[in-house]
């Protein structure tokens, strides 16, 4: 006698009990022994079983005086089934290894200064942790980072109110309030100044990153009426500390890139009244769920300023 037709609602969900339960039972032929394998009762098998065929409206096993047998509508459901259980398991599988950070990614992005030491020390914690999360970093101005996490670019930028750009649409994880340092050839008549205002810099000659220095570090001493005199521009880092070192100019240091600086230069505090610190974040995207690694990043960024700051008196006394 041929098969019943099958006929099956799209509209219609096939518990994933139900399913479980039909592949133990086609895999050991018999309602008694799934039973016992799944931790119900033979009634509650066969009850759910019952279920899963009133749904597929085709009965799926042959019931016989020893066991039972797949019908036509049974083998062709089987194979559907395992496929669904699998993947079911492998996503089990892949959340749980997120979660775990045994997978996954974290796309960081900062500004240069503070990669000078405190995100490579928090990088490096985190791969000795997880090395089997994807870590990718992007260096650049607050504002663009900014731009990267609203657009979902970046998971986690470490930030500064160095350029005043509104961080009121952002998660902030304070990080420090970072202090500033006048950096000068090691034999500068005020090398060896606990700290200096910048009116005794008046005469300076300043290697700043831009001919205005509105964009720079030292814009925040504007308000106080210092003009700079800009002797030089250089944009990167390295070629800030050579114009310093041959007795060129000076220039301003922040406290994260403070153990980075060549030997030949002195690091001396300014007066916060004439230039404030900045405030420097984690931030995420406001709305959006952090993954656990960013979570745990965090706590690295916290580690590495501790271990900085620690660190920060050796350099400068």
């Amino acid at each position: 006698m041929p098969e019943p037709h099958v006929s099956i609602g799209l509209a219609e969900d096939f518990s994933i009990a139900w399913l479980r339960m039909f592949t133990e039972v086609a895999r050991l032929g018999s309602f008694t022994a799934a039973a016992q394998g799944l931790g119900y009762t033979q009634s509650a098998v066969s009850r759910q079983i019952s279920a899963l065929e009133g749904q597929t409206g085709a009965p799926l096993f042959d019931r016989l005086p020893r066991g039972v047998r797949l019908t036509e509508a049974g083998r062709c459901l089987l194979p559907h089934a395992e496929a669904v259980l699998d993947r079911l398991g492998a996503a089990r599988q892949d959340l749980t290894a997120l979660r775990d950070l045994d997978a996954g990614r974290l796309r960081i992005g900062a500004f240069a200064t503070a990669e000078a030491a405190l995100v490579p020390r928090a990088v490096a914690a985190f791969r000795t942790r997880h090395p089997a999360v994807a870590v990718t970093l992007k260096e650049g101005v607050t504002p663009a980072h900014l731009a990267g996490l609203a657009a979902g670019e970046i998971d986690v930028a470490v930030v500064s109110t160095t350029f005043g750009h509104p961080l009121d649409d952002f998660d902030l994880h304070h990080l420090l309030d970072e202090s500033m340092f006048v950096a000068l050839p090691a034999g500068h008549a005020l090398a060896a100044r606990p700290w200096l205002r910048l009116a005794e810099l008046a005469d300076e000659q300043w290697v700043t990153g831009s001919d205005g220095p509105g964009g720079t570090l030292i814009s925040s001493a504007l308000r106080t009426g210092f003009q700079p005199r800009i002797g030089f521009v250089a944009a990167e880092w390295i070629a800030k500390q050579g114009f310093v070192a041959a007795g060129l100019g000076v220039t301003l240091v922040p406290a994260l890139a403070a153990a980075s600086v060549r030997a030949d230069i002195a690091l001396v505090a300014l007066h916060p009244d004439d230039v404030p610190g900045r405030a420097v974040y984690a931030a995420t995207a406001r709305g959006l769920s952090p993954s656990p690694a960013v979570g745990v990043f965090l706590g690295l960024l916290d580690e590495a300023v501790a271990g900085l700051l620690a660190g920060l008196g050796a350099v400068t006394g």
